[in-house]
């Protein structure tokens, strides 16, 4: 029998150094011989790319974008998480669930109880096996997006401290799930923590 894959996910706050580790875990895991699928949410397959263009970037409702990111989500677990799991296929995404309970729950005041309908509704059977947060104070993310910013990123301090602070909590309440790196470290120290971690994480 095929043993089935395993999800494992990247969150952060904007400008908290995922995307650019994201690499170093994709090697480490290919360099043990797994075969490897990345995605990212909001996006993946076509029709949640667009989405993802309307949600950076077109404004909506709190609820609206609650809505179009589970859409998001549903065409990404249909498309491409869901087959590489069977397949046996190992899964790396960047985001997932815990970002809407930490960006439209804790940030934009969304119920819990809410999104975890929806989570219930789109996938009541699927959670990562691992989570790895990038966390740094919300002061020291700011400073790290030089480039253009989207909707997200424009969003005040408080908003994405509230997002940290719903991360923490999410990490506190499922450490066996959550693998927490200090982002504050520089992006070799985290590289050769990372690479040491997923040499052997089964």
């Amino acid at each position: 029998m095929l043993e089935k894959g395993k999800l494992i996910t990247v969150e952060g706050v904007d400008g908290a150094g995922k995307s650019t580790q994201m690499a170093v875990i994709d090697q480490a895991l290919r360099e043990r011989g797994i075969d490897l699928v990345r995605t990212r949410e909001p996006g993946g397959p076509e029709t949640a790319e667009k989405i993802r263009k309307l949600l950076l970037n077109e404004p909506m409702s709190p609820k609206c974008e609650l809505m179009l990111m589970f859409a998001a989500r549903e065409e990404n677990l249909d498309k491409i998480i869901r087959p590489a799991l069977a397949k046996g296929q190992w899964v790396l995404c960047d985001r997932f669930t815990d970002a809407s309970y930490a960006y439209q729950g804790y940030g934009r005041g969304r119920s819990i109880e809410e999104i975890r309908a929806l989570e219930n509704f789109v996938h009541p059977d699927l959670k990562p096996d691992l989570t790895v947060l990038f966390d740094v104070p919300t002061e020291v993310a700011a400073a790290r997006l030089s480039r253009k910013l989207d909707r997200f990123e424009k969003e005040s301090q408080d908003f994405h401290r509230r997002v940290r602070e719903g991360y923490l909590r999410m990490a506190k309440a499922e450490p066996e799930r959550f693998y927490v790196v200090d982002g504050t470290q520089t992006p070799e120290q985290i590289s050769a923590q990372l690479r040491e971690v997923f040499a052997q994480w089964k």
